[in-house]
Formats: structure tokens, C-alpha cells, sequence
């Protein structure tokens, strides 16, 4: 099985910090995949921790999975209640850029089951550091 990491509240920050400008303006250029990827990974990891269970699944493709929500636990098959976006769209919603209804309401978030939006509630996960 698989070790669950939790999540390190410098670590987020710190990874945030790293695409904030890219968060800022679409129009900046995009960080590094490895910079991404420990921004994504943080942050749902951060997630899973304020919002313990496993009742809906949060996914970030390619970078990650997490499951959340307390309620009853899915152990396989495709779970009833799955939230899915992108990685700017989840950093979007991560510090607060983003309402998970308007990122839903274009197209950018895909949610399935009656539980997952539920991860509202513990949104947003990290405050977005200040310009420059």
C-alpha cells in the first residue's frame, strides 16, 4: 500500500510562491513541470488534510489524486463523486483566484456525484503571496 504524505503548510506556501505570478497572468509564462507539479501536489495534499476522508476524489491530471470529503469510503471502481481539472484551474481554486461554481460554470472543472462540491468548503487552501 502506498504511503499517504501529509501536507507541510511552508512547504505549500513556498511551492505557491514558486507559479504565483503565472496564477496572476495567464499571459506570463507557464513554470517548469517540476515547479507545477509540487505547487498541484501540495496543495490537494493540503486538501486531504482540512478536509480528512474518503468520500470524493480530487484529480489533477497528470500530476495527482486525492480523496477527501468524510463520509462513506470508495475502494474500487470509478468513486460516485469526483471533482477533475486541470493544473491551473486547481491552483486557480487552491488560493482563492477561482469559485469552484464559475470555474464549474466554464467548462474548466468537470464534477460528478452529489458530494463533490463539497470541496468548497475548504477552499481556499493557501493565500496567493503578494506581487513582485
Amino acid at each position: 500500500m502506498a504511503v499517504r504524505r501529509g501536507a507541510d503548510p511552508a512547504k505549500t506556501r513556498a511551492a505557491v510562491a514558486a507559479v504565483a505570478q503565472w496564477l496572476r497572468d495567464a499571459g506570463a509564462a507557464e513554470p517548469g513541470r517540476a515547479e507545477l507539479a509540487e505547487a498541484v501536489r501540495t496543495t490537494a495534499r493540503t486538501l486531504a488534510t482540512l478536509a480528512p476522508g474518503a468520500a470524493v476524489e480530487v484529480r489533477v491530471p497528470p500530476f495527482v489524486a486525492v480523496q477527501c470529503i468524510s463520509g462513506p469510503r470508495h475502494t474500487r471502481g470509478n468513486p460516485p463523486n469526483v471533482v477533475e481539472t486541470d493544473p491551473r484551474t486547481w491552483l486557480l481554486l487552491a488560493t482563492g483566484l477561482l469559485s469552484l461554481d464559475d470555474a464549474a460554470a466554464a467548462g474548466a472543472l468537470r464534477m460528478s456525484g452529489s458530494r463533490a462540491a463539497e470541496i468548497a468548503a475548504a477552499l481556499p487552501l493557501v493565500a496567493l503571496p503578494g506581487p513582485g
